[in-house]
């Protein structure tokens, strides 16, 4: 499905990145692990195409994407959720969703995609003419990914969705990804909580200082005694 080779960013001077090799495959969720300046966040900008990398090659669905502006990427079928959401406050629930739809790709499936999010986000049902300002943050995470959904992407990237939220939004939140995931969305997740993120992932990539130091199954990486110490608090 998506799949990264050898891709390297830079801030300036500073190399964020240092040839990064990643694969996401079709239906699969997949972690990537790392302490704050790893680089998580720059290697998703990178693949929504927000930033300037270099790579050897970069295809979704064996088609490269490489080249194309943020907006052909979307078309193509990635779809970014920023850390802090970015979803318009003054609009309402049902308006911040049906921007999502914008793109070609999604405009003849609209209400088909519209009735996937609320299946797969029920909250956001009863919340549709509701002002997003007014919601929890929880809630406007929901919105924000249930938006990247209605574009109908082939790949979800989500960058740290739990963060700022209460322990009973980050139980909530997990379980819609739970809904997401069994709805065989392709997901690269970044996540604070790596625990979670390894509980709902098949596979993780380790990130340090920009370079990716090791990858195996979620299981094995729960499992490991160094992951434990450097990542789960263990």
């Amino acid at each position: 499905m998506l799949e990264v080779q050898q891709l390297s960013a830079h801030y300036g001077q500073h190399q964020a990145l240092h040839g990064v090799d990643l694969q996401v495959g079709a239906g699969e969720v997949v972690s990537v692990l790392g302490a704050n300046g790893a680089g998580k966040s720059t290697l998703l900008k990178c693949i929504a195409g927000l930033m300037a990398g270099r790579c050897t090659a970069m295809s979704l669905g064996g088609k490269p994407i490489d080249g194309l502006k943020p907006d052909q990427r979307v078309e193509a079928g990635i779809a970014l959720v920023p850390e802090g959401r970015g979803v318009f406050g003054e609009l309402t629930v049902q308006e911040n969703l049906f921007l999502g739809a914008y793109p070609r790709r999604a405009r003849a499936s609209e209400q088909r995609n519209l009735a996937r999010v609320l299946e797969l986000f029920p909250r956001l049902r009863e919340r549709l003419p509701q002002s997003v300002r007014t919601m929890s943050g929880g809630e406007q995470q929901m919105v924000a990914i249930g938006r990247a959904l209605m574009s109908n992407p082939e790949v979800l990237l989500l960058d740290e969705p739990s963060l700022g939220l209460s322990p009973l939004m980050v139980a909530e939140l997990f379980k819609s990804l739970e809904r997401v995931r069994d709805a065989r969305v392709a997901v690269l997740l970044v996540e604070q909580n790596a625990r979670r993120s390894l509980q709902l992932s098949s596979r993780g990539y380790l990130l340090e200082q920009g370079r990716v130091v090791g990858t195996d199954s979620a299981a094995a990486l729960l499992a490991s005694a160094a992951v434990q110490r450097a990542y789960l608090g263990a």
